[in-house]
């Protein structure tokens, strides 16, 4: 078998590297070939039909939609799929696919997109904002990893500011549901199964990132959480995910994100889970009979 793993032509963090490093060592020890490519040109639209160069499999690290819909056009089967990508890659989106399905969400209300800079904001949005949601509730862009694009907003001022310079892309704004300081469970799922879970705790803000300085903890998750995260992945069609469930004070669970590209360095230090190798397995498995294909 031979796959490739994309990451971003301009990749920055080092985290992302150390994922497709670990994902690849984890499917050579099963056999196959592997290589990691930066998102350079990896499939092109030739005589009207669109080409690349020949990989059984891809391991999509990746939230660039045109590569990841041209190399599944081409015959590449893609880990997550594109529609599954792109759906988690807007987080409205994402509450839009779940909505319907008896799935605990944060209430939500979206934006509408402007498409010019000297257009006047609604009064009357705010303000049904404002009413709707209470002080204080997130604001979140709808594009966004790490933590980055999610704002806590404490009053009208603030959430007028707001909109005024975010007009111009996609957000949406959210209740905040207070389950203390920085807090929230992480639960990694693959092939539509739970895997392992952990408390992201963060002292000193209100997202548990451990980017932003989260640290992580083994969590021992109920059915309840178990059986709702595996709901979301079957629900969005994900292959793997990382889904953060946020939990108030009277015990009440929500869905808060899903991640479709979620780092899992910190869950396998302090879960002591080999999540690389059990994606890696249902990567191959899902492609054909591991005994005879490798």
């Amino acid at each position: 078998m031979k796959g490739i793993i994309v990451v971003n032509a301009y990749i920055k963090t080092k985290s992302q590297i150390l994922q497709a490093e670990r994902i690849k060592e984890e499917l050579e020890n099963l056999g196959a070939e592997v290589e990691i490519k930066k998102n350079f040109n990896l499939a092109q639209i030739k005589n009207g039909e669109v080409y690349n160069k020949r990989y059984d499999f891809c391991v999509y690290l990746d939230k660039d939609k045109a590569c990841a819909r041209m190399l599944e056009k081409s015959g590449v089967r893609l880990f997550n799929c594109s529609t599954a990508i792109e759906i988690c890659d807007n987080k409205m989106l994402t509450h839009i696919a779940l909505s319907n399905n008896e799935i605990n969400m944060p209430d939500c209300i979206y934006a509408p997109l402007c498409y010019y800079q000297d257009a006047k904001i609604s009064q009357a949005f705010i303000n049904e904002v404002a009413s709707t949601l209470s002080f204080p509730l997130i604001a979140k862009k709808c594009y966004g990893s790490l933590g980055a694009g999610v704002y806590l907003i404490n009053n009208l001022q603030q959430l007028k500011d707001f909109e005024e310079e975010n007009k111009l892309c996609e957000h949406f704004y959210q209740k905040f549901i207070d389950c203390g300081k920085g807090e929230d469970i992480r639960v990694i799922v693959i092939g539509g199964k739970y895997v392992c879970s952990m408390k992201r705790t963060n002292e000193n803000d209100f997202r548990s990132n451990v980017e932003l300085g989260g640290k992580g903890q083994n969590f021992i998750a109920d059915e309840k959480i178990i059986s709702l995260c595996e709901r979301v992945a079957s629900l969005l069609n994900l292959y793997y995910c990382g889904i953060d469930v946020i939990v108030d004070k009277d015990g009440e669970r929500y869905i808060c994100e899903v991640n479709s590209n979620a780092f899992f360095a910190e869950a396998e230090r302090v879960c002591k889970v080999n999540i690389a190798k059990i994606y890696a397995q249902h990567v191959l498995n899902s492609l054909c009979d591991i005994d005879n294909c490798i």
